[in-house]
């Protein structure tokens, strides 16, 4: 059975949560990546995207209103907009991180490693081991190319 410490890249780019946006988006730009693990002391703290990151650039969309006499009414959800917008401001990538990342563990199959990408719809697996410590990362082109090896 093939698992996720048989396919996974073990030599992950990672940064550090105080690391400046900016600097996030050069390490993606230059080593032609979708995503970074965010790590403090070793652990897996948070994980930031290409969806995390063009936020900043995207169009704010103030969600819809009515004033009402004792408080406003929000006709959009009012904590989507709260979250976009914390992300829209943020220098930091701990600031712009996904908190809540979908992990795997190095002897998950990698047919569960796959019904997981596609369910959740997220295109990397940072793995991790009982301490919650980043050993590596299994990407959707890590599938992909175990693919194109079977026999």
């Amino acid at each position: 059975m093939i698992t996720a410490k048989d396919i996974m890249t073990t030599d992950v780019i990672t940064i550090d949560p105080e690391t400046s946006v900016k600097k996030a988006a050069n390490i993606m730009s230059e080593n032609d990546i979708s995503g970074l693990p965010v790590v403090k002391d070793g652990e897996l703290v948070g994980i930031v995207t290409e969806n995390d990151l063009i936020i900043k650039d995207k169009k704010l969309h103030f969600p819809e209103y009515i004033n009402v006499i004792g408080g406003i009414i929000y006709l959009e959800s009012y904590k989507k907009f709260e979250e976009e917008f914390k992300k829209f401001i943020a220098v930091k990538v701990g600031e712009l991180m996904t908190k809540d990342v979908i992990t795997a563990s190095p002897n998950d199959p990698i047919e569960d490693l796959a019904t997981t990408m596609h369910q959740e719809d997220v295109n990397r697996l940072p793995v991790v081991d009982n301490a919650g410590q980043l050993i590596g990362i299994v990407t959707r082109a890590n599938i992909v190319k175990h693919i194109a090896l079977e026999d």
